[in-house]
């Protein structure tokens, strides 16, 4: 991403709001989190989110009474995040103006790319993003390189496009999983894997964008420095 979109985050559970928090930050946002709506109308005028994530069931104010509140204020996007699975309950957030609905218990990587999916619908961020001369369409699922299409699995794509909105910054394998996979749990191998499969399908159409830096992570670039 050329500018990192922002989004606000209600959540009244310290362990969920600390995941997804995290989980947004790792995927390249620029994340504020807070365990209640005391604070939105400021928030909202501050911080100028481009969508909030708001939790249904939270003390005080509740998502829905919040919704309104993001919906006098702004145009930003929201999704809602609740236990709740009745129709009910969805209708009503969607027809209240919520532009998306997840239900608990989700992965992170599903709640992640629902936001890049909204973000995007709303032409709140780029789809298209190119490093020197590899172009990832994230929207069409289209990566190519010197105009010659590279064929990735679902996974690659994403772990991709992840590197791509880190560009120039150096990711842990923590972080990769976090982001592309859902969960935190070490797992050396899985990242390694793919990374060593994405690494020989970029580098058979030019020269090697994708670095490992040893003892850290990698970094999608294109030079060494």
């Amino acid at each position: 991403m050329s500018t990192a979109a922002r989004v606000l985050l209600v959540e009244d559970a310290e362990a969920i709001r600390v995941a997804v928090a995290s989980a947004l930050s790792a995927a390249g946002y620029a994340a504020q989190a807070r365990p209640d709506g005391r604070t939105l109308e400021t928030d909202l005028d501050s911080f100028r989110p481009d969508l909030v994530i708001l939790d249904v069931m939270l003390p005080g104010r509740d998502g829905f009474a919040l919704l309104e509140v993001v919906r006098s204020r702004c145009d930003s996007a929201v999704v809602l995040l609740t236990a709740r699975d009745g129709v009910h309950d969805r209708v009503r957030g969607l027809r209240g103006g919520a532009d998306d609905y997840v239900v608990k218990p989700f992965e992170l990587a599903e709640l992640i790319a629902r936001v890049g999916a909204v973000l995007r619908r709303l032409n709140r961020v780029p789809s298209t993003t190119q490093i020197a001369d590899l172009v990832i369409d994230a929207d069409g699922g289209i990566v190519s390189r010197v105009g010659v299409s590279i064929e990735l699995t679902a996974t690659e794509l994403r772990l991709l496009s992840y590197l791509a909105a880190q560009r120039g910054r150096v990711v842990s394998k923590t972080q990769i999983l976090t982001a592309v996979w859902g969960y935190e749990d070490y797992d050396a191998n899985l990242v390694e894997v793919h990374v060593s499969a994405l690494r020989r399908k970029l580098e058979a159409h030019g020269p090697r964008l994708l670095h490992t830096v040893r003892g850290l992570g990698y970094v999608l670039r294109a030079n060494e420095p």
